[in-house]
């Protein structure tokens, strides 16, 4: 899998339940938050927003990744992804988080996030192996 250690995980695991006691989550209840560990080592959070209209609400994981690119610029790759909620349920990345965050992974990048079963550590290839690409024909993107 990935050459990062265990308790680098447990730390990154811990950081997006931090990010997750600030969840804005009036409606569902359901707080959520990420931690994003880039190849320099540093750590960007992030946590759920929703609306009342509940198409506009944004998950974690995106929000972690868009202040990251906000802050740091679009560079740096992940190379672990946490997700944590504080209700104790399986929580994967969405769909949508996933397509996002393919763009921005390292090739051994690994997500860590609450199962059916318990904690699961599995590579970002494994849990999201198609993404959707774009390859204009004069090679920009």
């Amino acid at each position: 899998m990935s050459d990062i250690d265990e308790a680098t995980l447990d730390r990154l695991r811990q950081a997006a339940l931090d990010a997750a006691a600030h969840a804005y989550a009036p409606y569902s209840k359901f707080y959520v938050g990420a931690a994003l560990l880039f190849e320099d080592g540093a750590v960007v959070t992030g946590c759920n927003v929703e609306n009342v209209s509940y198409g506009l609400t944004s998950c974690a994981e995106r929000n972690a990744l868009f202040r990251a690119i906000s802050e740091r610029g679009a560079g740096q790759k992940i190379r672990a992804i946490a997700v944590a909620n504080r209700n104790g349920a399986a929580s994967p990345p969405c769909g949508a988080c996933r397509q996002v965050m393919s763009e921005f992974v390292t090739a051994d990048a690994v997500v860590c996030f609450p199962g059916e079963s318990g904690p699961e550590t599995r590579p970002f290839r494994e849990i999201f192996p198609w993404s959707f690409r774009f390859e204009p024909e004069d090679g920009r993107r």
